[in-house]
């Protein structure tokens, strides 16, 4: 007799209360997507409404504007047992949407500064390390996914092996990725935005965007991918005879395919050059206040949620025979009044600990911005490091300097040969500088530009100023010269 094995495995998961999970939710979202989102609560929940100012938020209570209007409610009574259910029964007046501009929700209420929107270009690195911020990965992972990211050439392509890759991973990064950890991160990356991108050759690209394409059968999927993987050469000398003896397939299902593949996009990172700015809601303004930079938050350009405290009066002293619907409109009111200043908390103590860590460089620009990683702020501010992820991905500030996004000011840190170290994003800025003030008759070659960062101290490979001036969208010096 066969017995059937079984098998009794452990494991350990994490399941956060519902409140827990709005605050996640509302925390990761962008400005933009938390407007949405609360202008949909307020319109769907009886027992919110907007504040008309920030200052309103902090009135709202037993002793705010509304606390006479609240004892002035009658004690029981059918009057009071219906307000509530005729406030979640009655059709609610419409809220207009303005599609891409915030407006006030209230006729006669303040209307939203547009001048607190702001157009800022978002890069392919800044679209993946956005959607990045979704998963939830410990620390090493997200290093090493981060890392394939900011490698990732003009066209989208990992062009550098990833035991290259370990040449700029800091000393302190131990022990070292081995060839399964960088697998596993590619592929990660591999599954963000658009399909193909962290490829490592065209024919990795091509097959990427096959196997995520939707609406195709089987027969045609698996003989394109063939063509990719087999008869890539040959397809690109149109040498259908030799393709068709090769694969042994006729003639209609080869045309099929090689139209498919003649369809894809062999440089997917180009299409984030075409892309016009993105509108987005900054999170923070940053200026200089008497010689210091400060922070303050910009709750102008979003809606303000507060407790209705009349309708959850009138609720408190109702008695009804189901309370569970509206008990649970009141507890789900409460939590995304308590969740939304927690975001607005959050954030703004992100901000200002990113403000404190990189002020040379709003005195001097990117040249003087230091190494930051999330770990330092979450460290300093007592947060897990995923909270701060969440907190700076998508998240958007001004300054004098222009538009940035909070993610612009961590990057890793470079060692010298003074034995300090520069950050990745610095160099990056270095190269440009140089790069401008070249000769046009004799720019310099990625050699002579490792040896002028060499001679500041800053000791690179050569590939990997290769790989920052690719980053940076410049031409090869062969390319830049002018006759």
């Amino acid at each position: 007799m066969v017995y059937p094995m079984q098998e009794l495995r452990l494991r350990q998961q994490m399941t956060l209360a519902p409140r827990l999970q709005q605050s996640v939710k509302l925390l990761q979202m962008s400005a933009l997507e938390f407007t949405t989102a609360v202008e949909l609560a307020l319109a769907s929940n009886p027992f919110l409404e907007e504040a008309e100012t920030p200052a309103d938020t902090q009135a709202a209570g037993p002793h705010g504007p509304n606390a006479s209007a609240t004892q002035a409610a009658p004690d029981g009574g059918a009057e009071s047992a219906a307000a509530p259910a005729m406030a979640a029964d009655a059709p609610q007046p419409p809220r207009e949407y303005a599609g891409d501009y915030p407006t006030s929700a209230h006729a006669d209420g303040p209307e939203r500064d547009l001048g607190q929107w702001a157009s800022a270009p978002v890069s392919m690195r800044q679209k993946l390390s956005l959607e990045l911020g979704n998963y939830r990965l410990g620390p090493r992972d997200r290093l090493l996914a981060e890392f394939i990211i900011d490698s990732l050439d003009e066209d989208g392509y990992l062009r550098t092996p990833p035991a290259s890759l370990c040449d700029d991973l800091s000393p302190d990064f131990s022990p070292p990725p081995d060839d399964g950890e960088w697998l596993a991160a590619l592929r990660l990356v591999q599954q963000l935005d658009a399909p193909g991108l962290g490829a490592r050759d065209l024919q990795e690209c091509l097959a990427l965007q096959l196997e995520a394409a939707p609406g195709l059968n089987a027969p045609l999927r698996a003989l394109a991918l063939r063509i990719v993987r087999e008869q890539i050469e040959r397809l690109a000398r149109n040498d259908f005879a030799a393709m068709r003896h090769a694969l042994d397939c006729d003639d209609e299902a080869l045309r099929a395919a090689c139209s498919l593949i003649r369809g894809l996009d062999p440089k997917p990172g180009r299409r984030y050059d075409d892309q016009a700015p993105a509108y987005v809601v900054p999170d923070v303004f940053v200026d200089k206040w008497r010689s210091r930079w400060r922070v303050q938050p910009n709750r102008g350009a979003m809606p303000q949620a507060r407790l209705h405290e009349v309708y959850a009066e009138l609720f408190r002293r109702a008695r009804l025979d189901d309370r569970s619907p509206m008990a649970q409109e009141l507890q789900e009111a409460r939590w995304l009044v308590r969740n939304v200043e927690q975001r607005y908390s959050t954030i703004q103590r992100v901000a200002e600990a990113i403000v404190k860590r990189q002020q040379t460089f709003f005195e001097y620009g990117d040249v003087a911005l230091r190494p930051l990683m999330l770990k330092e702020v979450a460290d300093d501010l007592d947060m897990h490091e995923s909270t701060v992820s969440r907190a700076t991905v998508g998240k958007y500030m001004v300054t004098p300097r222009g538009v940035f996004e909070f993610r612009h000011f961590f990057s890793r840190e470079l060692p010298t040969d003074s034995g300090g170290t520069c950050s990745a994003a610095a160099v990056r800025a270095l190269i440009k500088e140089l790069i401008e003030a070249e000769d046009p008759a004799m720019p310099l070659s990625d050699v002579a530009l490792a040896q002028q960062l060499a001679a500041n101290g800053i000791v690179l490979a050569r590939r990997t100023v290769s790989k920052y001036r690719g980053q940076l969208r410049l031409p090869p010096a062969e390319l830049r010269r002018v006759h």
